[in-house]
């Protein structure tokens, strides 16, 4: 990834955004869209190779809170998962401390190999595309706010101290920059107004006026 271009942002908690995330693109369904993953930490792979949901491929960190209310969510969970994925280890058991986070403590979800030999987070095992307890707060009719990871939810946007940044893998995978697609913005915008509020969607807003729009600046050098 290139370097962040900071710029000013006028907002009680971050007090600077990335420019890049009002120019650069992101594909916005996910579930429409067939994930390949081009880079493993930056480098370009020889080989591109398919791969689905390849951001979820490592886990996340989850806020405790979130670890709790997922855990509240067992019972369906366990009924979506196989039964492998179901009786494995959810979540890391270190747990690390981090003022940026809501509770100030977070662990991982953990990382699991399916029977088709791909490992990813623990909550993809089951028998469609996508995030169990997404999946489960869908099927079940209950909120998956203050459930699913809101790492999970940001991503490719990200957060540091008082930054609003670019997740680092961003890069790794095919939709980036996919043609025609919207800024990373404007996938993220609502998102950031749920886990944030709404005071820094405006201040975002108000930056974002100042961008020129995707097309006339340069979109950075791909690592």
């Amino acid at each position: 990834m290139p370097a962040p271009d900071f710029v000013d942002l006028d907002h009680d908690r971050f007090h600077k955004v990335d420019r890049n995330i009002f120019v650069r693109r992101v594909v916005a369904d996910c579930m429409s869209h067939g994930c390949t993953m081009v880079a493993d930490e930056g480098a370009p792979l020889r080989n591109p190779r398919p791969l689905l949901e390849a951001c979820c491929q490592y886990g996340a960190d989850t806020d405790l809170t979130e670890r709790d209310a997922i855990l509240g969510h067992a019972e369906q969970l366990r009924g979506l998962l196989t039964p492998a994925a179901a009786a494995a280890p959810w979540f890391t058991t270190e747990v690390q401390e981090d003022p940026d986070y809501p509770s100030g403590r977070h662990v991982r979800t953990a990382t699991f190999t399916r029977a088709d030999g791909v490992t990813g987070c623990v909550f993809l095992a089951h028998d469609r595309r996508g995030c169990a307890i997404h999946r489960a707060a869908l099927e079940g009719g209950w909120d998956f706010h203050q459930v699913k990871p809101h790492i999970c939810r940001l991503f490719p946007m990200s957060y540091e101290e008082d930054a609003i940044v670019i997740s680092d893998d961003y890069e790794d995978y095919d939709c980036a920059d996919a043609a025609g697609a919207p800024t990373l913005y404007r996938v993220a915008r609502d998102t950031l107004a749920a886990v944030f509020g709404e005071p820094l969607v405006a201040a975002l807003d108000r930056v974002e006026a100042t961008v020129p729009p995707p097309g006339l600046v340069p979109l950075g050098r791909r690592s």
